[in-house]
């Protein structure tokens, strides 16, 4: 942040403002209330820097893009830490680039991709012709970190007299309706609601850009499920085959139709699956939608535990191979789930339309806990269990 504010300082001292819109977010009360006093943000919004929200929510995608015309394609670049399609406007006609503060910065003064400030010089207010020097700044605060409010409040001692109201009519919030446990008649007859295909992020599961709005609305939010994902049967996105209709179309109207029928479904993909941001929703989503369990050639970590969390079987290949046996029109079973046990496969049988069948094992790494968690339906049930909440 200093050596950004130390380019703002020089545009400033010779007489250069931004060229494009140039936002900052501080991420936090804390670097907002430390930045402000030690006069770097003012210095940034001498030049035209504007201030968003002191949170990560601009991180993934949470500002307003001011665009004229959101069909072009158009490029931003932040100092934000990743630059997935779509993640921050939503727009997959937006390119994104990840570069240090300060090469934002000066990009911003420049309000040109290809300014060199190394070596190009710009024109000031006065017509002059004047070059950006390199940034000077230091890594920690030498007065350190402050803040004089920190925005907490603590929750009431005893919060059983507290009754939450939503507006039922609200599209931004939605109490929550614990999640009805699995069972093992569910997951016979199952079908494939996607077969990701490459990277799959949380990104491509639960998109954030304008989605965001209805963090606090599972049902208005899980229309973005898996919307980024691509197919393996058709290398698109958002457009998938569905066994009831027989036809191809949007992931999350597909699952709501396999829900409604009150069909179980499977999420299968490659390597790495939910890597990234640790959205709960990109595991609530899933949940809600009716998908019973996940199975790949691996997870990344965090979104395996929240899958865990939210009550699923998030489950991985023996055989890494098998992953090319799954058909778009299969009927899936999994067996051995009143088993389920720590070490212990369970066994997945693909009966394809064309009469024949496949099966073979796939593994999971729960431990008891975890797998109480599941018989209850979701960690949260089971805490409510536990509590003797009814």
């Amino acid at each position: 942040m200093t050596r950004a504010a130390s380019l703002a300082q020089q545009a400033k001292d010779k007489r250069l403002k931004v060229k494009s819109e140039f936002t900052i977010t501080p991420g936090s009360e804390q670097i907002r209330y430390t930045v402000e006093r030690d006069g770097l943000l003012v210095t940034l919004n001498e030049i035209g820097g504007a201030g968003l929200a002191n949170a990560c929510g601009p991180c993934i995608g949470q500002w307003a893009r001011h665009t004229d015309d959101p069909n072009r394609k158009n490029s931003i670049i932040t100092s934000f830490n990743r630059n997935f399609s779509k993640r921050n406007d939503g727009n997959p006609l937006t390119h994104s680039f990840v570069a240090s503060p300060e090469m934002v910065t000066a990009m911003a003064i420049a309000g040109d991709m290809t300014f060199n400030p190394l070596t190009d010089t710009l024109t000031n207010e006065d017509g002059e012709q004047v070059k950006l020097d390199p940034p000077t700044g230091v890594e920690l605060p030498p007065l350190g970190f402050d803040v004089e409010d920190a925005g907490f409040i603590p929750p009431v001692v005893d919060g059983s007299q507290v009754e939450v109201v939503v507006n039922p009519d609200s599209n931004r919030l939605q109490l929550l309706t614990p999640f009805v446990p699995i069972t093992q008649d569910q997951l016979r007859g199952m079908r494939t609601l996607i077969k990701t295909k490459g990277k799959c992020t949380t990104d491509h599961i639960s998109m954030a850009g304008p989605w965001l709005k209805f963090r606090g609305h599972l049902e208005n939010i899980s229309n973005n499920c898996y919307i980024g994902a691509v197919n393996y049967f058709n290398e698109d996105t958002n457009n998938v085959f569905n066994s009831v209709t027989s036809a191809f179309g949007p992931v999350p109207d597909s699952a709501r139709t396999y829900q409604q029928q009150g069909i179980g479904t499977v999420v299968f993909g490659e390597e790495n699956l939910g890597e990234g941001s640790s959205r709960e929703h990109a595991a609530m989503e899933p949940r809600f939608l009716g998908v019973m369990a996940v199975i790949v050639k691996s997870f990344a970590r965090i979104h395996e535990t929240n899958l865990k969390k939210q009550g699923m079987l998030a489950l991985t290949f023996v055989n890494p191979s098998d992953y090319e046996l799954v058909r778009q029109d299969d009927e899936i079973d999994l067996l051995g789930f009143d088993e389920m046990a720590p070490g212990k496969h369970l066994t997945v049988v693909l009966r394809h339309a064309d009469g024949t069948e496949d099966r073979f094992d796939v593994k999971h790494s729960y431990n008891e806990a975890q797998i109480e968690w599941v018989r209850a339906g979701s960690a949260l049930n089971h805490l409510r269990k536990e509590a003797g909440v009814a």
